[in-house]
């Protein structure tokens, strides 16, 4: 049994048809848009009951098919949502397998923010076991997301420089490239000189007992090469970038712009968060050698300033010192110090809920949790450099 009440001049039509015992397929063809010239709601829902109804017998499924689509929007969803409805009061299954990944995504948008029941803010406190239960459901749930992320980003990144299309733009790289660079000058030179001279101020006091001023330039050389320009730069970073861009992403996860992105088919890890990851890797290692030069100068204008050396031992020392391993190593740290702001920052926006203080929540999580990391990576990487005598 098929009924198709195709009236003239429509651009897109919907028909329905019996296809075996207990199976109707509806089926949308031609233009689904809003500014086509298509049946409204209540016809399609007229078509569905002069099929259904008259035999008092109710279709267990009906099956959705859009291959003859050439077109649709939000007006597909719309009608949809609406047949959905009639069938659910009928008790009929309905069967969307068929519609577009897209399509699927806003049914569910639509489907969640119609039907979500508002939950209260706090849970009933239960038992110590109970307790340790939930905190270790949650903590292997996270583990889990956190490690899809990290393959979602690998992909997208190995797109990049496989010559494969990329889905983010050049411009927003260059952006990303200014944001984390250029605009984190002034706070990383004021920092790295200030530990520079507290550095050198600790070390001349201690060294003076010993007559031994001259090896201050080979402290302060050596800490800011190896660990503290790169753990100085990574710490300003998480405070400055991480937050950025866990803010950035959790705000338009609130304002829905990630399902708009998911729902058009582009994905937000390769369009957001891969440029903002290549951008901030890269330019941690030149912020880490700018850290280093200016730790240095700050720690030559204590050195020959109040103590016993001038300023041309103190760089004479401090080329003797400090070699291009020292500056490697920080280099290293530098770039995995990048990534974990990036990577960290970039994780918590997507993963933020749909309220401004999930925004809040997530930015102070991303700074917390990049801290501790950057600390537990530099003494994981400190105690390989020193098991390998480097």
């Amino acid at each position: 049994m098929n009924v198709n009440t195709h009236s003239s001049g429509l651009e897109g039509d919907v028909s329905v048809a019996q296809s075996g015992q207990g199976l109707f397929v509806l089926s949308f063809k031609g233009n689904w848009s809003i500014k086509a010239k298509v049946p409204d709601a209540s016809e399609v829902l007229d078509r569905l009951r002069s099929i259904l109804l008259p035999d008092s017998v109710f279709a267990p499924v009906v099956l959705v098919d859009v291959q003859g689509l050439s077109s649709w929007d939000s007006l597909l969803i719309s009608v949809l949502m609406s047949v959905q409805d009639f069938l659910r009061d009928q008790g009929v299954e309905m069967d969307l397998s068929s519609l577009p990944d897209g399509a699927l995504h806003m049914m569910q948008l639509a489907s969640g923010s119609r039907d979500a029941i508002p939950e209260p803010d706090f849970q009933a406190t239960g038992s110590f076991l109970e307790r340790m239960g939930n905190n270790t459901l949650a903590l292997m749930d996270s583990i889990r997301t956190f490690h899809e992320f990290m393959g979602t980003v690998v992909l997208g990144i190995a797109r990049v420089f496989m010559g494969t299309r990329s889905r983010f733009r050049p411009k927003d790289f260059l952006h990303c490239l200014e944001e984390a660079g250029v605009m984190a000058l002034p706070i990383v030179s004021m920092v790295s000189f200030l530990v520079g001279l507290i550095l050198a101020f600790v070390a001349t006091v201690q060294l003076r007992m010993f007559g031994a001023q001259i090896y201050v330039a080979d402290l302060v050389g050596i800490a800011m090469a190896r660990d503290m320009g790169a753990m100085m730069c990574g710490i300003i970073m998480a405070g400055r970038t991480g937050a950025t861009y866990a803010a950035q992403l959790g705000t338009m996860q609130v304002n829905e712009e990630i399902d708009a992105f998911r729902t058009l088919g582009i994905s937000p890890v390769e369009f957001l968060v891969v440029p903002r990851i290549l951008a901030l890797g890269l330019m941690m290692s030149l912020l880490c050698v700018y850290s280093d030069l200016l730790g240095i100068a700050g720690g030559a204008v204590v050195g020959s300033g109040f103590g016993d050396i001038t300023l041309y031992q103190y760089i004479n020392e401090t080329q003797a010192a400090v070699s291009l391993t020292h500056f490697f190593i920080g280099l290293v740290k530098s770039f995995i110090y990048g990534l974990i702001v990036a990577l960290v920052g970039c994780q918590k926006g997507l993963s933020c809920g749909r309220s401004a203080a999930a925004v809040g929540q997530v930015t102070t999580s991303a700074v917390v949790t990049s801290i501790v990391w950057i600390i537990v990576t530099c003494a994981i990487v400190t105690m390989i450099c020193y098991v390998l005598g480097i």
